[in-house]
């Protein structure tokens, strides 16, 4: 029986773009072979029943269209805590809460901000508000405290790692801003004044990218001491993240990706097509990609080698992210999410 399930197994991969869906052949019965790879499962069978080799999908190649509480600019989305949580700008006071980021709740942000970006950390949610001096914490997603950022700033981006949270904004401006809670904020300076959009840790060091176009990224190993670093191409630098020992970069309006090892050496990558790729996140494995005013998505084992995905539907996708074994994507004025397990 061991030797009948290898052979099916190899037989089912040789196969499957030919065959997906179809019934295959086999000296022990038709083999069924389903959805696409990369791993199989094989049902236990008899010589008198009908083996199936079940095939699981890569994360992110196949999407469907979940429903948000309500229409939003839906900015940012992240995971923490066992919730998956989105915060809208507009200016709004509208947030989301889902255990799974099927079923979602809505919840209320204490005031009304063009709220942007939101992180999960030491035990709490951080959101930042864009053109203000505001942000939040919540232990839970759910109730949430009003804060104060070192300055009034164009905040674009914030991330938790290395018992820090960091915040980056646009301007251009030099001003980051860091905190270990949340609560307590302290100015820190970047390298340069750009239009910082996107930050992120891996490999011990603080990665941020700018739009402009720019062809700077900045490094930090504390996030105090920053570092200007070039970039392969002057590009509007939207998103960055890391995953599997690369840093990689997305750009709006461009099919140019990059990535680095390190945040310091970066090399281009080409994605599938040019689009406003507006977010990039990592999860099991794969890096997923989604793009403003479209309903393409990419995704990459490695951030080199990029596969068009396509969404549930054409959105002003904003943001993705990965827990709990899903990706969660959430547009720009829209009600409709989109998961992939």
């Amino acid at each position: 029986m061991k030797k009948i399930a290898l052979m099916m197994i190899l037989f089912s991969a040789a196969l499957w773009p030919l065959a997906c869906g179809k019934n295959l052949p086999t000296a022990n019965g038709p083999v069924t072979v389903v959805q696409v790879p990369p791993t199989a499962s094989i049902t236990p069978s008899t010589p008198t029943q009908t083996p199936t080799v079940t095939v699981t999908p890569w994360p992110g190649a196949a999407w469907t269209a979940q429903t948000l509480p309500s229409s939003q600019d839906w900015f940012s989305v992240t995971y923490g805590n066992g919730e998956f949580v989105a915060i809208s700008g507009g200016p709004s006071t509208v947030a989301a809460t889902s255990p799974d980021g099927v079923n979602w709740t809505a919840r209320t942000l204490p005031s009304s901000q063009f709220w942007y970006s939101v992180a999960y950390g030491n035990g709490e949610f951080v959101a930042i508000a864009y053109l203000s001096s505001v942000a939040a914490t919540s232990p839970d997603g759910i109730n949430w405290t009003p804060r104060t950022l070192p300055y009034t700033q164009e905040w674009r981006s914030v991330t938790y790692a290395d018992g820090v949270f960091v915040a980056v904004a646009q301007g251009p401006t030099s001003i980051a801003a860091t905190s270990p809670d949340g609560i307590n904020w302290t100015a820190q300076t970047l390298p340069s004044s750009q239009d910082w959009n996107s930050v992120t840790y891996g490999n011990g060091v603080f990665v941020a990218v700018a739009v402009g176009p720019s062809t700077v990224a900045a490094t930090s190993p504390d996030s105090v001491t920053w570092t200007g670093q070039p970039l392969p191409s002057s590009q509007d630098w939207n998103s960055v993240t890391y995953g599997n020992g690369e840093f990689v970069a997305v750009a709006l309006n461009s099919a140019t990706a990059a990535t680095s090892p390190d945040g310091i050496n970066w090399t281009a990558r080409a994605l599938p097509s040019a689009q406003e790729w507006n977010s990039v996140a990592y999860g099991n494995g794969i890096f997923a990609a989604v793009a403003f005013a479209s309903a393409v998505a990419a995704t990459s084992p490695d951030g080199i080698n990029w596969t068009g995905r396509t969404l549930p539907s054409t959105q002003n996708w904003t943001s993705v992210t990965y827990g709990n074994g899903v990706f969660v994507a959430v547009p720009d004025g829209g009600i409709t999410a989109a998961t992939s397990w």
